[in-house]
C-alpha cells in the first residue's frame, strides 16, 4: 500500500522518545509498503545526515520549518477564552496544511504521528486516516494533582477544553493508537469510541538484546532530557529525597543524567555531589549498558517509558516508581524493582548494588520480557495489521463518524473520578 505519514518530529537521528518511535515505525512500514514522509523540522534537521538517514526507508521526504511541541507565539487573552485548546491554536501550521492538501489525494492511508501532525489531517476526508500515539494523561494529571484552588481551576479549564476537543477529534479518525492500555482507558473516560483505538506499545531494536557490557560498580543512570518537565521533576525528586539516602550508605555511588539541559536551572537542583550531567549524547546505549542501575523515579507523565524497556534490553536492571513503570507488562521482583517512597526506592537501589545474583536475575528476565513483547520487529506487524483493518473498515462503511463532544458536567465528573482512582 501507499502510505502518507505526517510527523510532529523530524525522526532522524532518533535521539529522543518521540523520534525513536517515529523512526522505527517508519522503518517497519517501509519493509512492506511505499512510504512518503511530511515532517516538521527544526533548524539543522532535515539536512544531509537526516535526509540520507530517511532516504533509505522513505520514497520521499518533505519538511516544514518548526516543531508543534515548541510553539513560538503567545496567545494572550484570546487563548484563555477560546474554546479551542492551545495545542490546536498554537501549533496549527498553514504551510503543513497546504502540503498535506497537495499530497494526500493519491495514497491508500495517511498517518499522523502525534497530535501536532494529526491536526493537519482533520480535513483529509478522502482517504482513511490513523491518529498515531494519542496522549491525554499529562493534561489530566496537571488538573487532578494540583492542590492550589486557583491553579486547579486554571488547569481544570485547560483539561476541559482539551478533553472536549480530543473527544471529538479522535472520533473523527478511522482509527487511533495509544502506547498502553492505561492510556486507552483514559480516552474511554472522556467518551472516545475505544473500538477504534488500538494499543501499539513502544519498543526497542532487537539488536539491543545482544549488547554485552560490563557495568561499572556503583553507577546509576537516568536517561532523559531535563527540558521535559516530567524528567526534571523526577531528577529533582531523586536528588532531594532519594540520592542522599543512597550516598549515606554508599558514598562511592555516582549518578549520571543524560540528555540536553539547555535552559534548565541545574544549579537549583540539590545534592549534586557525585552527579554528572552529560548534556546531549548522540547515542546513550553504551552509557546505559555500562551502568549498574537505571533509576526511573517518575511521578508525572503518561505513555510508557521507553527508557525502561531500553535499559532492560541492554541488560541494565531497573528501579522505578509505580508511575514510572505504568503501562508496561512488568512484574516486581521478577524483572523490575519498585519503590514508591524515598526510603523504599533507596533501599531497592542499595539491594541491587550489593547483590550480584539479583542483578543477574533482573537483567536476564528484563531482556526476556523485552524480547517477547517490546521489539520493533514484533510491534511493526501489529501496526501493519491495524492499517489493513482500517482501510477495509473505511471502505465498507466510511468509518468517519461524527461524535458529540463531552460536556462540562461530564468533564468534571471524569476529572474527579480519575483523580480518586490514581490517588
Amino acid at each position: 500500500m501507499k502510505i502518507l505519514v505526517v510527523s510532529s518530529w523530524f525522526p532522524y537521528p532518533p535521539d529522543n522518545g518521540s523520534k525513536v518511535r517515529a523512526y522505527y515505525l517508519l522503518r517497519q512500514l517501509a519493509q512492506r509498503h511505499s512510504v512518503t514522509l511530511l515532517s516538521f523540522a527544526e533548524p539543522g534537521e532535515g539536512e544531509e545526515e537526516g535526509a540520507q538517514g530517511l532516504a533509505e526507508i522513505c520514497d520521499a521526504v518533505r519538511t516544514v520549518p518548526g516543531n508543534p511541541f515548541k510553539p513560538g507565539r503567545p496567545l494572550g487573552l484570546w487563548g484563555l477564552f477560546s474554546a479551542l485548546p492551545r495545542s490546536y491554536a498554537q501549533t496549527f501550521s498553514p504551510a503543513m496544511q497546504a502540503l498535506v492538501n497537495e499530497m494526500s489525494g493519491s495514497y491508500d492511508v495517511t498517518i499522523g504521528l502525534q497530535l501536532g501532525a494529526a491536526l493537519h489531517l482533520d480535513r483529509a476526508y478522502t482517504i482513511p486516516r490513523l491518529f498515531e500515539e494519542v496522549e491525554v494523561t499529562v493534561m489530566r494529571e496537571q488538573f487532578i494533582s494540583q492542590p492550589q484552588p486557583l491553579k486547579r481551576l486554571r488547569y481544570g479549564l485547560t483539561w476541559w477544553k482539551f478533553a472536549r476537543f480530543m473527544h471529538g477529534f479522535v472520533d473523527r479518525f478511522d482509527a487511533s493508537t495509544v502506547v498502553s492500555e492505561a492510556e486507552r482507558n483514559q480516552l474511554m473516560q472522556i467518551g472516545c469510541d475505544v473500538r477504534r483505538i488500538a494499543v501499539i506499545p513502544n519498543g526497542v531494536d532487537a539488536a539491543d538484546l545482544n549488547v554485552k557490557a560490563a557495568p561499572q560498580p556503583g553507577t546509576l543512570i537516568y536517561p532523559g532530557a531535563l527540558t521535559y518537565s516530567a524528567n526534571y521533576d523526577a531528577v529533582r525528586y531523586f536528588l532531594a529525597d532519594i540520592f542522599p539516602l543512597i550516598r549515606r550508605a554508599r558514598p562511592d555511588v555516582t549518578f549520571t543524567v543524560t540528555g540536553t539541559t539547555d535552559g534548565v536551572p541545574i544549579r537549583d537542583l540539590p545534592n549534586r555531589e557525585g552527579v554528572i550531567f552529560t548534556g546531549y549524547v548522540p547515542d546513550i546505549k553504551a552509557r546505559i549498558a555500562q551502568s549498574g542501575v537505571c533509576v526511573v523515579p517518575l511521578r508525572l507523565g503518561g505513555g510508557t517509558r521507553l527508557k525502561i524497556i531500553q535499559a532492560m534490553a541492554l541488560g541494565t536492571p531497573v528501579v522505578a516508581t509505580s508511575k514510572g513503570a505504568e503501562g508496561l507488562a512488568v512484574t516486581p521482583e521478577e524483572n523490575i524493582l519498585i519503590g514508591d517512597t524515598p526510603r523504599q526506592f533507596a533501599d531497592q537501589v542499595l539491594r541491587l548494588l550489593s547483590d550480584d545474583a539479583l542483578q543477574a536475575r533482573l537483567s536476564a528476565n528484563g531482556r526476556r520480557l523485552v524480547g517477547q513483547l517490546y521489539t520493533w520487529d514484533r510491534i511493526g506487524p501489529q501496526l501493519d495489521a491495524l492499517l489493513t483493518e482500517t482501510i477495509n473498515r473505511a471502505n465498507r462503511q466510511d468509518g468517519r463518524l461524527a461524535r458529540r463532544p463531552i460536556g462540562l458536567a461530564a468533564w468534571w465528573e471524569v476529572g474527579q473520578k480519575t483523580g480518586r482512582d490514581t490517588q
